[in-house]
């Protein structure tokens, strides 16, 4: 293995510079507000706070899911938080999500109104309230939250790890990308077993842990995360590329992908969402 990397840690790290990348400007050491910012508040009671990365698709494809059920009171505001341009360190927003991070969630059919962020947390807090895609019975409900804790442990590894160092990264790093490239393809193959005796993650029953682990491992077996399809050979993964086919095709996941998406295609591109129609 080749290492033309001469750096050597100092005794004590400091920031004094960005970290280069393509996502540079968003990162720094510290937390807090950066900037005193009133978020918009709309007509329902959810209150979504987001962008269409994985982990914000996999709240607006839950949403799009319920109300699809006739979950008619499930029906949501989403606003674009963008950012590259730092809406994340906005005051009301750190005020929802500490950790500035999206997305972020406000419930005000509760008084005061109930913050959730953490996609796993809303997903699970919009399961419960709603009584839908979270079983009820024990064994099926602690299988559910396990794969639901696996994507939020595992997907750091696809999305931090690999995803940086392979796709974003201001220099390509042999080291890095062979350590994370091995555990994402892992990762798959714990998928690929799994639903090698399964029609979903939990069974024949479609669950938010479907949702969670499509919006990151579904789209890369569809060669749209990261451009690493062949690098990965996601195709040799027939159960989840089967299973991802499946999830992709329904209607209210396809809607749920377009929510706070503000890059390519602009006819897949719906920047907020307060109705239906705003999808037509």
């Amino acid at each position: 293995m080749s290492n033309t990397n001469d750096y050597t840690p100092p005794k004590v790290w400091t920031w004094d510079q960005e970290s280069g990348g393509q996502f540079a400007k968003i990162n720094r050491p510290i937390a807090g507000a950066t900037q005193d910012k009133t978020l918009p508040v709309g007509k329902h009671s959810l209150q979504l706070y987001s962008l269409a990365t994985p982990n914000g698709v996999k709240v607006t494809v839950l949403l799009e899911e319920l109300l699809a059920l006739g979950k008619t009171e499930a029906e949501y505001d989403a606003w674009l938080i963008n950012i590259n341009e730092g809406d994340q360190f906005g005051s009301s927003f750190t005020d929802i999500n500490p950790n500035s991070k999206i997305p972020a969630l406000l419930d005000h059919s509760t008084s005061p109104a109930t913050r959730v962020f953490e996609s796993g947390a809303i997903m699970v807090y919009l399961a419960e309230k709603y009584g839908a895609f979270l079983p009820t019975e024990p064994a099926q409900r602690a299988e559910c939250m396990s794969w639901l804790f696996w994507q939020m442990g595992s997907a750091p590894f696809l999305g931090g790890g690999f995803g940086h160092f392979y796709a974003y990264a201001p220099e390509k790093l042999e080291y890095p990308i062979n350590r994370y490239a091995m555990e994402v393809k892992r990762q798959l193959d714990v998928l690929d077993r799994n639903l090698s005796e399964r029609r979903f993650m939990c069974g024949d029953i479609y669950t938010i842990a479907d949702m969670a682990i499509y919006a990151w491992y579904g789209v890369l077996v569809e060669g749209k995360l990261y451009d690493a399809a062949e690098f990965l050979e996601v195709a040799s993964y027939k159960h989840v590329v089967r299973w991802a086919q499946e999830i992709y095709d329904r209607p209210a996941v396809k809607r749920g992908r377009r929510v706070n998406r503000a890059w390519g295609d602009e006819s897949k591109q719906v920047h907020e969402r307060h109705d239906a129609s705003d999808l037509d």
